[in-house]
């Protein structure tokens, strides 16, 4: 599909938007039946709304092919982190956009109104909105994270196949220069890098990071954190 053509981009979007909110309407109707006594009425709304689902999948496929996996398995973990990331970018931008500028907008309107209902509720959701951004933003940035651990884990199964063919003893090469890693969850500290979600700028050395600080993966203490050694074939 040609997504540069912006009518039909638009549509995509518009027709997305509108099977989505047909979803939830759907739902919050056969609540609305099932509180009332009426289960068969509930049912149908149920069985359409989860139509309408299928229907705003099949349109947001078409927005973003690049999230569309035909085999799961024949994905290396590599493209899996890709999509899913690709997800969370989407879900960030998303939330970001609903509290800096949706729901600010919203407000404004409602206190212009002088709907203070309306108003608190758009600047509640201002709240929740800027909550879910970060936790997607965490989720994005341990995701960035675990690359590093995954490569450990590849270069450690790798020693260790050598040394079972009896190439050497599996052993650890010299403490990598600046890295610290967790021996609860492997998760590498890299001082370059640092851990911007706990305040710890790029350039701090892991032994200026406060003692209170934790794994930002598994949230072990400091303490549980040794030099790193990167895994290495060690001659018989």
């Amino acid at each position: 599909m040609d997504l540069s053509k912006p009518g039909t981009l638009a549509n995509l979007e518009a027709a997305f938007g509108g099977e989505s909110m047909a979803n939830r309407k759907y739902l919050f109707f056969a609540d609305v039946a099932r509180q009332l006594g009426n289960p068969e009425l509930a049912k149908l709304f149920r069985d359409t709304a989860a139509q309408e689902t299928e229907h705003a999948f099949a349109h947001f496929r078409l927005l973003h092919p690049e999230l569309v996996v035909a085999d799961p398995a024949a994905l290396s973990e590599a493209e899996k982190q890709t999509v899913l990331s690709r997800c969370l970018e989407l879900a960030i931008e998303g939330e970001t956009y609903e509290y800096t500028t949706m729901y600010p907008e919203f407000a404004a309107q409602a206190r212009t109104d002088r709907d203070g209902g309306a108003e608190a509720e758009f600047n509640e959701q201002i709240a929740e909105s800027a909550e879910h951004a970060g936790i997607f933003r965490r989720a994005a940035s341990n995701f960035g994270r675990l690359t590093p651990i995954e490569h450990h884990h590849a270069d450690r199964y790798t020693v260790a196949l050598e040394a079972l063919q009896g190439q050497g003893t599996a052993g650890e090469g010299e403490p990598v220069a600046g890295q610290w890693i967790c021996k609860v969850c492997s998760m590498i500290y890299d001082p370059a890098i640092g851990d911007l979600d706990s305040g710890i700028v790029a350039g701090t050395p892991f032994e200026a990071i406060p003692d209170d600080w934790s794994c930002p993966i598994c949230g072990t203490r400091k303490a549980n954190f040794i030099p790193y050694r990167e895994p290495a074939l060690l001659a018989v």
